[in-house]
């Protein structure tokens, strides 16, 4: 059964009867709203005394024509922007912010106060760690593992930072406090443990510069041919 907030202030063209919207949500024009949470509480809320769910939130801000499919949850105090698009089952945790136009595949999680830019790609299953800062146009592939703590479990975090227009392949593995340049390429499987620099393509464990970014294009617009 769904609930709606009388805090809630809704103008989707579409919500689910199974949505559950707390708090003093917002959801802008033209958004479709499935079977899922938006404004879910933080842990520190849910640890304390509380009547009601919706008592506690915050609330949570989709912008205009964005795409929530079912299973998802979004934690109180994050924003999406206009057009973001959330798979089925995706998490996304407080304090982070998505982009306009972000696409976001089924089963990724977005921990706490991610940035991710506009029109990023994120394909399924990714995960994406506390403070991960994504910039506008990457390409993340399925399954790809960012981290942020270098000798786990430990007190300080160090986010890992993706540059404008990069490319992370599937299965990649970046390592805490790495730096992906503008338009870098990670190649499938690699496992990146050192800063990769603007325009390189890096591949293997532990990744390497293999060739650059302007060659790597010239294959892609070979293989795109006749399509």
């Amino acid at each position: 059964m769904g609930f709606r907030s009388a805090r809630a202030t809704v103008r989707a063209k579409y919500v689910d009867a199974g949505a559950v919207i707390l708090g003093p949500s917002s959801i802008g024009e033209g958004a479709f709203v499935d079977a899922v949470i938006v404004g879910y509480p933080t842990r520190s809320k849910i640890l304390g005394d509380f009547k009601s769910l919706d008592d506690i939130s915050e609330g949570s801000r989709i912008g205009e024509r964005a795409i929530l499919r079912s299973g998802s949850v979004v934690y109180e105090r994050a924003v999406l922007g206009s057009g973001v698009e959330l798979g089925h089952n995706v998490l996304i945790r407080e304090d982070t912010v998505v982009g306009d136009g972000v696409r976001i595949g089924t089963g990724s999680i977005v921990e706490k106060g991610v940035r991710i830019g506009r029109n990023a790609w994120i394909q399924s299953m990714a995960y994406i760690p506390n403070g991960t800062v994504i910039e506008e146009d990457v390409f993340i592939g399925p399954n790809a593992v960012i981290t942020n703590d270098k000798y786990p479990p430990s007190r300080r975090l160090d986010p890992v930072v993706i540059r404008r227009g990069a490319v992370v392949g599937a299965n990649v593995t970046l390592v805490a406090g790495v730096e992906v340049g503008e338009r870098a390429v990670v190649a499938a499987g690699a496992v990146v443990t050192r800063d990769v620099p603007p325009g390189a393509v890096v591949a293997g464990v532990p990744a390497r510069e293999i060739s650059r970014v302007d060659e790597y294009v010239k294959k892609r617009e070979v293989y795109e041919r006749n399509v």
